[in-house]
């Protein structure tokens, strides 16, 4: 059983070898400069201001447990967040400690460019949840890891054996180990690498028929159109009007594109959704507005050779829609399973309760948690 202090997990006695990975490798040393900075700043006496890099649902869960100064964002056109001041990096004053509460996409880049900045502490939450786990909340994406793998461990230890490479079951280790930690050091080989995103050269992807799931505003299509101009045909599915306005303006000058404004699910009807949240719009019982949404199965009748879905932990729905193009056409799946710790082997679980011959790859593609597809590659055809 996996429980909430970093360095106390505990696992189950069948000695298995994800057991082993995760009893040897998670609680990895503490930088003794780390644990002394991470002290200072939640003493009383911290004796200079303490600020916290990023506004985001990890510096508001700090803004919650302990005194805070200030933001630190770049990018903010506002002066306030949560009623704390919000100031750009070149204006942190040098006895700042900093917390880099960056841990989706770029935790590494952030750090780095704290470090240059010659300030008298930088650090991560990771090294205050380290230090303190009864006062810090764990982040979201840790307890929910946690929770999962202690209900559901024998189902992760078989995606690990699936894995049709070295390089998917290395990504499947670092991501195990930081999405259990929050400690960006098992994040340290990886790069933000968005046009890379869902093309692998093992697809072998040529002439395909494409189907954009959660095409936002085209930026996969117009990716996947350059790198493949030999391509049939791209059906993009997108519930977001002004995300499809977009999307139409983008991929104006490219050809045999067809745009479908609704969202892919387990069943046609109407669901609630967030429509303003870029590229993380979602479906959610909180939406603002109700969008259509079909399945796969009933919007396409042509046969399909390569689908992408990106639909912000609504895949396995659309999945379950898609069955018959699964089982008929056999095609090449690029499926995001980020979102949700159990979608990471839910997912492969149930593509494979439709068929089995089906290679498994995991990629990478930020220094975060976030972006993590997972692959099915059709098996080739014995001679």
């Amino acid at each position: 059983m996996i429980v909430n202090h970093m360095h106390n997990i505990e696992h189950s006695s069948n000695n298995s070898a994800f057991a082993t990975l995760l009893a040897n490798e998670v609680a990895g040393e503490d930088s003794s400069n780390a644990k002394q900075m991470a002290a200072e700043f939640l003493s009383a006496s911290c004796g200079g201001p303490r600020l916290l890099l990023g506004r985001n649902d990890h510096s508001a869960a700090l803004l919650q447990s302990i005194e805070i100064d200030g933001i630190v964002d770049d990018f903010f056109a506002g002066h306030l967040w949560n009623d704390k001041p919000v100031i750009k990096c070149e204006d942190i004053p040098k006895n700042a400690i900093v917390v880099n509460c960056s841990m989706s996409i770029s935790p590494i880049t952030a750090g780095r460019r704290l470090q240059k900045l010659g300030l008298r502490g930088c650090i991560s939450y990771a090294d205050l949840y380290k230090l303190r786990p009864d006062l810090i909340p764990a982040p979201v994406f840790v307890s929910e890891m946690r929770k999962d793998i202690a209900e559901n461990e024998a189902h992760w230890s078989s995606l690990r054996a699936k894995l049709a490479d070295e390089q998917s079951i290395a990504v499947f280790n670092d991501l195990v180990r930081y999405r259990l930690t929050a400690d960006s050091v098992y994040m340290a080989n990886y790069s933000i690498r968005f046009s890379d995103q869902y093309f692998e050269d093992f697809l072998a992807l040529s002439t395909e028929v494409f189907i954009d799931a959660g095409g936002f505003n085209g930026d996969t299509t117009e990716e996947f159109c350059k790198r493949y101009p030999g391509y049939k045909k791209v059906i993009l599915f997108e519930p977001s009007a002004s995300n499809m306005q977009e999307a139409r303006t983008r991929l104006a000058n490219h050809r045999d594109i067809e745009f479908v404004q609704q969202g892919i699910s387990d069943a046609g009807g109407t669901l609630w959704f967030n429509p303003d949240a870029g590229s993380a719009s979602a479906v959610s019982a909180e939406g603002a507005c109700s969008i259509d949404v079909t399945t796969l199965d009933a919007a396409v009748s042509e046969q399909v050779s390569f689908i992408k879905m990106d639909l912000e932990g609504w895949e396995l729905k659309a999945l379950e829609g898609s069955k018959q193009h699964i089982l008929n056409d056999h095609p090449k799946l690029a499926i995001s399973v980020y979102h949700n710790a159990s979608d990471f082997w839910r997912i492969p679980e149930y593509i494979s309760s439709i068929r089995q011959d089906y290679d498994i790859y995991l990629r990478h593609y930020t220094e975060g948690w976030s972006e993590t597809v997972m692959f099915f590659v059709p098996h080739k055809a014995l001679p």
